[in-house]
């Protein structure tokens, strides 16, 4: 079972957020703090397959949920109050390491929560007189990034990419070939001119990696082999 914590929100509110780990596992030594999808919770089937399968190769997972999942509201909160939670988050997380620690931190997220993190680690816009960001995003290693919401589904005009250029960390983007929420061919443009980001395609995979022709392979066997190339990736970020 995950290891329990709770995180301060504010004076008076708090989330809960799961520690997956698995000491028989080869370690990767490194952290990554996973955010939920808008319509889900932490504890939704994508999210415990994903943190679970992650810590049993060896890279340690933290889960949490958002302050209105926590509350049992249905409708996402405002990007300030869900990036004022993120945030909160990872202080915590790093305030949980024992002292001198300092093992690499990496955050991302399903769909929502990985936009929350890319918007966390991005850098403040410049200043309307040209003077440059006012200070870094939250430092972390890098960012993996599921199902990333580049626009919603039938509105490719509302873009959510604008900060993304102003991401310093390494990225991962794992993204279905049929997500309505925004395809490779869309995302490729965005990324490429990014020379610490990388697009892993599931090929005939939807905003979920779900492939629904009748000879694609298992759910599980699908999600292995993300989960295989998010830790390959991580690996390589933390020993180049």
């Amino acid at each position: 079972m995950p290891e329990r914590f709770s995180v301060p929100i504010g004076d008076t509110d708090h989330v809960t957020a799961l520690v997956y780990s698995d000491p028989n596992a080869a370690q990767v030594e490194a952290t990554l703090i996973l955010g939920h999808g808008a319509g889900t919770g932490q504890t939704s089937p994508f999210m415990v397959s994903f943190a679970t399968g992650l810590a049993t190769r060896g890279l340690e997972t933290i889960t949490f949920n958002f302050l209105y999942t926590e509350q049992g509201r249905r409708a996402p909160d405002r990007a300030p109050r869900l990036e004022a939670c993120y945030r909160a988050v990872v202080e915590t997380t790093r305030a949980r390491e024992p002292a001198g620690d300092g093992r690499p931190l990496f955050i991302g997220g399903k769909s929502m929560g990985g936009r929350i993190a890319s918007q966390i680690a991005a850098a403040p816009e410049a200043t309307a007189d040209h003077t440059g960001p006012a200070g870094p995003g939250v430092d972390v290693a890098g960012l993996v990034l599921l199902g990333y919401p580049l626009h919603p589904p039938g509105r490719p005009e509302r873009r959510r990419d604008a900060h993304l250029a102003r991401i310093g960390a390494p990225m991962l983007v794992v993204q279905g070939s049929r997500d309505t929420f925004g395809t490779p061919d869309e995302l490729r443009p965005v990324l490429s001119p990014l020379p610490a980001a990388r697009l892993h395609v599931v090929e005939g995979g939807d905003h979920s990696f779900n492939i629904r022709r009748k000879s694609a392979p298992p759910r599980e066997q699908i999600h292995a082999a993300v989960l295989d190339e998010i830790v390959r990736w991580v690996a390589a970020v933390v020993r180049p």
